[in-house]
């Protein structure tokens, strides 16, 4: 497994929205779910979970998309870029979209959600696989053996 090396830099397609990571992420995931696919235009989504403290917006002002709800969506407000997520309950991280980064080395994912919902082609190098989300209580585990894995 690569190591995403941080401060890092990145941006949205057109270069209007741009944020920075000045933290390595806690776990990087794919999600397989029907949502993400429709919202990435892709196969499944690529996130990786930044400690809060660690993210900031150094440039333009992303709006939310997607469903409007509690867990808020941030896109580009010009090329409609879906660039990261701030999940209802969880203000302690910020879910990136990973593939904003300016080099995505180190952005593999570790685990990969919502299996049931993949499409049967889609594939991941993810170490660890889920049906669906994994149960809280897996979470210690998970990101204690992705620091680990990642240092």
């Amino acid at each position: 497994m690569s190591k995403l090396t941080v401060p890092q830099e990145g941006g949205c397609r057109c270069g209007q929205v741009r944020l920075k990571i000045s933290a390595p992420p806690i776990i990087t995931m794919a999600c397989h779910c029907t949502g993400c696919q429709k919202m990435s235009s892709s196969a499944f989504s690529l996130s990786a979970a930044i400690p809060a403290e660690g993210f900031e917006v150094i440039a333009g002002e992303p709006v939310i998309g997607g469903l409007h709800g509690a867990t808020r969506h941030y896109f580009c407000p010009h090329c409609l870029t879906w660039m990261f997520t701030r999940p209802e309950g969880m203000d302690w991280f910020v879910n990136l979209r990973s593939t904003m980064l300016d080099d995505t080395n180190g952005v593999a994912p570790f685990v990969e959600t919502f299996t049931s919902e993949k499409l049967p082609w889609a594939a991941t190098s993810a170490v660890h696989s889920y049906e669906a989300f994994p149960p809280m209580e897996a979470f210690a585990g998970l990101i204690q053996e992705f620091a680990e894995q990642a240092s």
